[in-house]
């Protein structure tokens, strides 16, 4: 994860701030990350990444479902009913105040990315991936896309990662993510265990071996109330790289508690408030 480290480092030396939609940010343009999932699972260790919450959004996305109360019960493997008061990472866009009249019932997100990757006005983009990875392993059109224009008004939060490429070569299956708005703190590394555990997923399902993850940032930024914890992280020496483990499924059955990372080692969780 030095990439990320360094990554994190420039835009916080160099970044220029500014008043953004979500308050004072600091932020630059252009970044691109390289890693080599044989080699380790790209798991952040300079904190504590929230595994559970990585694993649970991403069976979510591939549900397909806009429903976070959906999220809620894949997160703690139990009823809605008996989940009222506990919270996932969309509660607080599902409760905004700027999307609350849009929304068609509780805990609606709208049109954001499970729905894009499972319906793209009427494509079932992941399915396609899939027989398309089997079938014609050496295509250039293995892309999912949650930039959807004429979709955008009726999702909570338009999609920050919004086109993903999956590239096979010498049998082994890599990803490009592009995301066009990053945030550094909370965010990354997020998406860099979300999009890690997605490829091989993708590879045990269409039996390729393991490559690498290509992370291309856009606007890539740090939130002026996360300076403090930036600093903290900076400072911490990152430890050895964890490994994944998980037993082979239908690539729709899985759950959360089918993936493990073995050995993962890391400081301590740093607190720190989501923007929406």
């Amino acid at each position: 994860m030095k990439q990320y480290l360094e990554a994190l480092k420039y835009c916080f030396d160099n970044g220029s701030d500014i008043q953004s939609r979500a308050g004072k940010v600091r932020k630059s343009f252009g970044f691109q990350m390289h890693f080599d999932l044989s080699k380790g699972f790209p798991a952040i260790t300079t904190k504590k990444l929230a595994w559970k919450s990585v694993v649970s959004e991403l069976l979510w996305f591939i549900e397909g479902s806009a429903d976070e109360r959906r999220l809620a019960e894949i997160l703690y493997g139990d009823k809605r009913e008996n989940l009222i008061d506990k919270k996932t990472i969309w509660t607080q866009n599902a409760e905004s105040e700027y999307w609350k009249p849009k929304s068609r019932f509780d805990g609606d997100v709208g049109k954001i990315y499970g729905v894009q990757w499972r319906d793209f006005n009427g494509v079932d983009q992941l399915e396609n991936l899939i027989v398309g990875l089997k079938n014609d392993p050496h295509g250039r059109r293995h892309i999912i896309s949650s930039w959807n224009p004429p979709e955008l008004n009726n999702m909570s939060l338009p999609a920050c990662h919004v086109l993903s490429q999956f590239f096979i070569s010498e049998n082994k299956l890599s990803c490009q993510l592009y995301q066009r708005s990053c945030d550094m703190f909370l965010g990354v590394p997020f998406n860099i265990a979300s999009y890690s555990l997605l490829t091989h997923m993708l590879a045990r399902e269409c039996n390729l071996e393991i490559g690498n993850f290509i992370h291309s940032l856009g606007d890539f930024h740090i939130y002026e109330e996360h300076f403090e914890q930036v600093k903290i992280q900076l400072s911490r020496e990152p430890k050895e790289l964890t490994s994944l483990n998980f037993e082979t499924k239908n690539f729709y059955d899985y759950n959360v508690s089918d993936f493990k990372l073995e050995n993962y080692i890391h400081h301590p969780k740093i607190e720190a408030t989501m923007n929406v």
